[in-house]
């Protein structure tokens, strides 16, 4: 098993279930955040959030996630570096040189750009609801009872810091291009490779960037249209 891991074919079939896991995360990390939308009040998504904070399978899935987090990125890094040293010097063909901006060509650079996205995420939320407190988070009751007022936390971040939206924006659509590739050449690398399914996959994984780069987008764009 060591040995697999440590082979080049080993380190990109783990490296795409630890990316295919973390697709399911985001798609229900997307899902709830969408209930900022949907209801001005803000119950909806303290509903969500409480559940979050206090559903034991949650609690559970926390740390898995956190390494899954962990491990995809030293394995990003441990494959780029690999096909640095097979090729130290890249192609200069136009067509490389054209195409700079492709998922498949800068999945390492994408997915670095996403990190400072979620490093900033997390700090402005995660720790203000788990850890250090916020005066936003004054309790806010449902039918759960009370619960943190993460609505309110979430919600001025977007309508009084506009910097934030636009990062929250790119941050959105970086997510998307780096879906649109991760879904299908992980289904790729664990078998699902010919040319019928190839392009199935391919066409499922553009929706489903396209359908990630406007979720994660449409969020900052409400507050900033709306408020």
């Amino acid at each position: 098993m060591s040995n697999f891991l440590s082979g080049s074919i080993g380190r990109k079939v783990f490296m795409s279930l630890t990316g295919l896991f973390l697709i399911s995360f985001i798609t229900i990390h997307l899902t709830l955040n969408l209930f900022l939308i949907f209801d001005d009040s803000g119950l909806m998504f303290n509903h969500a959030a409480h559940f979050m904070a206090t559903n034991p399978m949650i609690k559970i899935m926390e740390p898995l996630l956190a390494l899954g987090f962990i491990i995809h990125i030293v394995w990003a890094g441990w494959i780029t570096l690999d096909n640095i040293r097979a090729r130290p010097q890249g192609y200069a063909s136009g067509d490389n040189l054209l195409k700079w901006w492709a998922p498949s060509k800068n999945m390492f650079i994408l997915g670095s750009m996403i990190l400072v996205f979620l490093v900033l995420h997390l700090f402005n939320f995660w720790v203000k609801m788990k850890f250090t407190g916020d005066p936003l988070l004054s309790k806010a009751t449902g039918e759960a009872g009370e619960m943190d007022n993460a609505y309110a936390l979430v919600s001025n971040l977007f309508i009084n810091f506009p910097l934030y939206d636009l990062i929250y924006i790119i941050g959105g659509i970086l997510v998307g291009l780096h879906m649109s590739h991760g879904f299908w050449s992980a289904f790729q690398t664990i078998g699902l490779n010919n040319a019928q399914w190839t392009s199935r996959l391919k066409f499922l994984a553009n929706l489903l960037g396209i359908l990630f780069a406007v979720g994660f987008s449409a969020i900052p764009i409400y507050f900033l249209l709306k408020f």
